[in-house]
């Protein structure tokens, strides 16, 4: 009896300095697989749109920085099926789909047009994430080159070109060694450096405790998505975009008249036509709410005043013009009453008359 006390000390210690080690080895080793492995696409089907959400117990969905186990869950497969044209769609929370469902999508109404192309059947993939910023949609565009893409369809908006709002998206913020890689090898002028950076004490099991508790959470909820088809909070009721808006010109600590080209991104923009290598892109600037209520003499909308909207969309096409770019302009394409909660939000039927528009830019047949 007198021997116990002694066998559970030593049994302690033995267990701490194994939890230290364990702890120091992931740290050295980072196994990067571990994001890889999901049980999405085996034992269960992969999600349509990549993971984002706030409010896991509605929605079946989280929230998570972790690229590789983001791609990981979704049906999106690098083997690509012979006889399959690829479209993959990059942008914001307009695309990802914002209060529609997965079918209601662009990407969703595009792959349901059964479209074929050369022979080939048209399967189109959703890879928006909320937030604007291009050099978030830049680093989803370097990673869809994996994917064997046949055609690359990039919405975008002005909300995402502004030079100080490239990293703030939390996708570009938590991962400043892919940013900062992708930074050197395209030029950008992307401060990086002002990202936190990784410490050798958070790359330990305990320091990526809440990367490693997400990645669990993201394994757990394949179920219910895939018994629901569930992945994001559809509020009964939600406060629409402002039509009524205040009598100020300024945008992005700017008033105008002018909109210098230094201020928005545009080359986060070409790098991301870049990073395309021989894959067509079709870059379209996306349908914006065009107010008609007070002041909308001076803002199309929430976001955006008509000068500074106005010198963007001419910059835009003098530069897909001037490098040969495919570019559709469907700024007012559609009528202010399609949109939902915000100036860039369409209900299904506005995406449809997106979807009339785009769908004859892949060059398909039915």
């Amino acid at each position: 009896m007198k021997t116990e006390p002694r066998t559970l000390f030593n049994a302690l210690w033995k267990g701490v300095i194994l939890f230290l080690l364990a702890n120091l080895l992931f740290a050295a080793l980072q196994p990067g697989g571990l994001s890889r492995v999901s049980v999405y696409n085996s034992i269960f089907p992969g999600r349509v749109r990549l993971p984002f959400g706030e409010n896991i117990q509605r929605s079946y969905n989280l929230s998570l920085y972790d690229l590789d186990a983001m791609f990981a869950s979704l049906a999106l497969r690098p083997e690509k099926p012979a006889g399959e044209f690829r479209v993959l769609v990059v942008g914001d929370s307009s695309v990802w789909g914002t209060l529609l469902r997965n079918d209601e999508t662009l990407p969703g109404q595009l792959d349901a047009l059964g479209l074929t192309c050369a022979g080939r059947k048209v399967r189109v993939y959703n890879l928006g994430y909320p937030t604007m910023s291009l050099a978030k949609d830049l680093m989803l565009i370097e990673r869809a080159a994996a994917y064997q893409p046949d055609l690359i369809i990039w919405p975008v908006t002005l909300q995402s070109f502004p030079i100080e709002t490239q990293l703030e998206s939390p996708i570009a913020a938590h991962n400043r060694a892919e940013l900062a890689a992708l930074a050197a090898k395209y030029g950008l002028a992307l401060d990086t450096a002002g990202l936190p950076e990784v410490n050798f004490w958070q790359r330990t099991i305990i320091g990526q405790r809440r990367a490693l508790a997400d990645l669990a959470r993201l394994q757990l909820l394949a179920l219910p998505w895939a018994a629901t088809g569930i992945d994001q909070d559809y509020p009964e009721t939600y406060t629409p975009a402002a039509r009524d808006l205040e009598a100020n010109t300024s945008f992005a600590g700017l008033s105008g008249p002018d909109l210098p080209a230094d201020a928005l991104a545009w080359d986060v923009l070409r790098a991301g036509m870049a990073a395309a290598g021989e894959t067509p892109v079709l870059l379209v600037n996306e349908p914006i709410l065009i107010s008609r209520g007070a002041n909308s003499d001076v803002r199309y909308n929430f976001f955006y005043p008509r000068w500074a909207y106005d010198a963007y969309r001419a910059q835009l096409s003098g530069l897909a013009a001037a490098e040969g770019w495919a570019y559709l302009d469907l700024w007012d394409a559609v009528p202010e009453t399609r949109f939902t909660n915000s100036a860039v939000h369409l209900d299904a039927q506005g995406v449809g008359l997106m979807v009339e528009l785009i769908a004859p830019g892949l060059t398909c047949e039915r």
